[in-house]
C-alpha cells in the first residue's frame, strides 16, 4: 500500500506542477491565463482530494476481499 500511495503522490505533485507551469508560459505568451490559472487553483484542492479517495476505498475494497466468510461447524 505504501508503494501506491507514493506513486500516486508523485503523480499528483507532476499533474500540479503541470497545471502551473502551462499557466506560467500562458501568461509569458500574453494568452489569456485566468481560466487556466482558476483551473489550476481548481486542481490544487481536488487532485489531492481524489489522491485520498482513490486510496480509502483500496484500502476498503483490500479489506472486504480478504476476509473470508465464516464457516459454521456443528
Amino acid at each position: 500500500m505504501k508503494k501506491t500511495q507514493r506513486i500516486l503522490a508523485i503523480l499528483g505533485i507532476v499533474l500540479l506542477l503541470g497545471l502551473y507551469l502551462s499557466t506560467f508560459v500562458f501568461a509569458l505568451l500574453g494568452k489569456d491565463f485566468f481560466p487556466m490559472f482558476m483551473a489550476s487553483l481548481f486542481s490544487s484542492f481536488v487532485v489531492p482530494v481524489l489522491i485520498w479517495t482513490y486510496g480509502f476505498v483500496y484500502k476498503l475494497i483490500k479489506k472486504r476481499g480478504s476476509q473470508e466468510p465464516e464457516e459454521k461447524t456443528p
